[in-house]
């Protein structure tokens, strides 16, 4: 499948992805791409983020790509039951481990635990080794229970500009290639 072929879901995570954050990029390259705006980017609301990221699915025409980054990751898998139109693939960078009581700030647990069902839709799980808002087991453990593919990533940190991966080109070129086997 080609990114003109869908609609490209960004979905950023706590505080949206500035415009160095590889999403914000890829957002402005990728014609096909919109990102989901939250009301609240720094005080987020499971049922009010779910509910947005299920209207942006809704009312997509074309079958829909999720590219999502952090606390993007749990809004996605959060709002599947939500999803009334095609979503046949799922990009998912760094997810937090919304389970984890020490996580900052507390009210990011309010979006876990994840469902561990396998999801109805191709995925891809990028996970870092020293990412400070998840262990690098927790995110293999999960994209093993949503029958993911799994990727490490290496010692990445957060996979965000702040890390250092503002464009991200090996995203880019991983990003293409899962497309191409959708």
């Amino acid at each position: 499948m080609k990114a003109s072929e869908a609609d490209i879901l960004i979905v950023p995570g706590y505080k949206n992805s500035g415009p160095d954050h590889w999403q914000s990029r890829w957002e402005t390259r990728i014609k096909t791409a919109r990102r989901v705006v939250q009301d609240e980017w720094s005080k987020p609301v499971v049922e009010d983020w779910t509910a947005r990221m299920a209207e942006e699915v809704n009312k997509s025409t074309r079958p829909v790509v999720i590219v999502a980054h952090s606390l993007g990751v749990a809004t996605a898998v959060q709002a599947i039951p939500q999803f009334k139109n095609n979503v046949v693939a799922g990009f998912f960078v760094a997810p937090p481990d919304v389970s984890n009581p020490k996580i900052r700030p507390k009210h990011l647990m309010t979006f876990g635990p994840y469902p561990r069902d396998p999801l109805p839709f191709p995925s891809m799980v990028i996970a870092s080794q020293n990412d400070e808002f998840s262990s690098f087991e927790q995110a293999e453990d999960i994209a093993g229970a949503w029958g993911s593919m799994f990727i490490d990533a290496g010692e990445r940190g957060h996979i965000d500009d702040a890390a250092g991966h503002g464009p991200w080109p090996e995203g880019s070129l991983t990003f293409a290639k899962f497309m191409q086997g959708l």
